[in-house]
């Protein structure tokens, strides 16, 4: 894939593809999009002291430096797992790194992590990326919380499909969220087809729902 780093309405990074005609995160504030909804409507939610977090699309890493940044104050105990198709080059990761957001010892720890194997990131967060098609991924675990940030349904119709959602709602934990910036009517309703409660909730600045789905 061709990729383009693009500023962000926040001043944080994101990457443009031409392929797909999209960007990795909103050009209203990549920061801003991710906190508002892979923290503060999924990460923040979740009130047991050990978190297994599963994330749909590793990209740039940003949502694992946030969940990162913010465990910092929860403590809890966190296994990340990501999946990523493409992982990016070491150019990009190099570019991304003249940005605050990746330029901390920790961020690019996070970035450079080795893929297929567990790292310890700290004493309470374990990250393992995993360079996968979700089409391809069948989880050995369940997870308490399920960031999907793949590309768009009209992008990437294969991934938000009833099939891989009956796969995630089989690997989600009692009282399991999963939280996505789609809200389309199409989602929504495979989510509830598949078992998931869902909840349309007000969107980060640029959209005006996100969806969180509870088991």
């Amino acid at each position: 894939m061709k990729l383009k780093k693009v500023l962000t309405a926040d001043q944080s990074p994101t990457l443009y593809v031409s392929e797909l005609d999209e960007h990795y995160h909103s050009v209203n504030g990549a920061v801003r999009e991710s906190v508002h909804v892979f923290i503060n409507a999924g990460l923040k939610q979740i009130e047991k002291e050990t978190v297994n977090i599963l994330e749909i699309g590793f990209g740039t890493g940003l949502n694992t430096i946030l969940s990162y940044t913010e465990n910092i104050k929860l403590k809890k105990l966190i296994y990340y797992e990501s999946l990523e198709k493409y992982p990016l080059s070491s150019e990009i990761i190099n570019s991304l790194q003249e940005n605050s957001v990746f330029s901390s010892e920790i961020s690019k720890k996070i970035q450079q992590a080795i893929w297929e194997k567990p790292v310890k990131i700290s004493d309470n967060f374990t990250l393992k990326k995993i360079q996968i098609d979700l089409l391809d991924y069948y989880p050995d675990k369940t997870f308490d919380l399920i960031y999907f940030d793949a590309f768009s349904p009209d992008k990437q119709p294969e991934l938000w499909t009833e099939d891989i959602f009956t796969k995630l709602y089989a690997a989600t934990g009692k009282n399991g969220i999963l939280v996505t910036y789609s809200a389309k009517g199409i989602i929504k309703q495979a989510l509830r087809k598949v078992g998931f409660t869902v909840k349309r909730l007000k969107g980060p600045e640029g959209k005006r729902h996100m969806v969180k789905a509870v088991k």
